[in-house]
């Protein structure tokens, strides 16, 4: 009922969750009979993020804090834009030779097959689409479809199989460059290897009769209140410019983003907020916060 209201829904914000927190762990340490206990907090992600802001903002409440795969510094200008897209691309040239350069090539081509109806149909039915390609209105979406893909893939590029976002094998990074090799492919070369690089995420389990491209694997995580929240005071700019990463080239542009916004929730987002609340890159009087991140993390831009 939250979403349907904005009265419940004000009440979503990062501030709103730390108060909580901070009720919570009084009232389980006086139910427990533990009022003298140290309590760490620990989360990742934005969990990360909280349990770091969690030490800054109640450091009676909290001694210490590991916030991992925190990216505190992912607002404003605080690291530039494009640097998270650059780990991303980075993850993948050291997965395979060749194989960021291929992905870097495939944004071009498919710019070309969309040129076309025998190009777009054939772009339907090599990538096995459930809803099939209709005009060229929807390359804009097909292409961010996969954009999440490779960044997806990177957020969960882990040495074992897991299934955090899909069911997945070890080093699934690896697994995806397989197919990726060679970047002077023709086109339809070029797209055929980039269906089978995208299968091993969307259908590695084999169960998986056509590709859905509404769905990038992130329902699980309530990205509907992470939308609302981006649009209010989680402002975190990104771009890619094509050279340093393997990503098409796209700006930063605050209006359309804050359009966007104002367009789904009504709101128009706060882009200084959360540097303003909690100090930016100014953090030099907290204490016992343990900032953790694997190399391969997207969300270490915040060093």
């Amino acid at each position: 009922m939250s979403f349907q209201d904005p009265k419940y829904l004000n009440y979503l914000t990062s501030e709103q969750a730390l108060a909580d927190f901070a009720l919570l762990i009084r009232f389980l340490k006086e139910r427990s009979e533990a009022r003298d206990s140290a309590v760490i907090a620990i989360g990742g992600s934005y969990g990360g993020m909280l349990a770091a802001w969690m030490r800054m903002k109640y450091p009676h409440v909290v001694v210490g804090a590991l916030a991992a795969s925190a990216p505190i510094w992912q607002f404003e200008e605080l690291v530039p834009c494009n640097l998270y897209y650059q780990i991303v691309t980075n993850d993948f040239k050291k997965s395979g030779p060749g194989c960021a350069e291929s992905i870097n090539k495939t944004w071009s081509a498919l710019n070309r097959m969309f040129k076309s109806d025998e190009g777009i149909r054939w772009l339907s039915g090599t990538f096995r689409l459930c809803a099939p390609l209709k005009s060229q209105d929807d390359a804009a979406g097909f292409k961010n479809w996969l954009s999440e893909t490779w960044v997806n893939l990177a957020m969960v590029d882990y040495p074992y199989p897991a299934d955090f976002l899909m069911p997945l094998p070890a080093w699934p990074i690896k697994e995806v460059c397989k197919y990726l090799r060679n970047p002077n492919l023709d086109d339809k070369q070029l797209l055929q290897n980039l269906f089978q690089a995208i299968n091993v995420y969307y259908n590695y389990t084999g169960n998986t009769q056509c590709l859905n491209t509404s769905q990038t694997a992130v329902g699980s995580l309530d990205d509907l209140g992470w939308s609302y929240q981006a649009c209010t005071e989680m402002v975190m700019p990104f771009c890619s410019d094509g050279i340093t990463d393997m990503f098409e080239p796209q700006t930063w542009n605050f209006e359309a983003f804050s359009d966007d916004c104002y367009k789904q929730w009504g709101i128009r987002p706060r882009p200084k907020w959360i540097t303003s609340v909690y100090g930016g890159k100014n953090i030099n009087a907290a204490s016992n916060i343990i900032f953790s991140n694997g190399g391969l993390d997207p969300w270490s831009v915040w060093r």
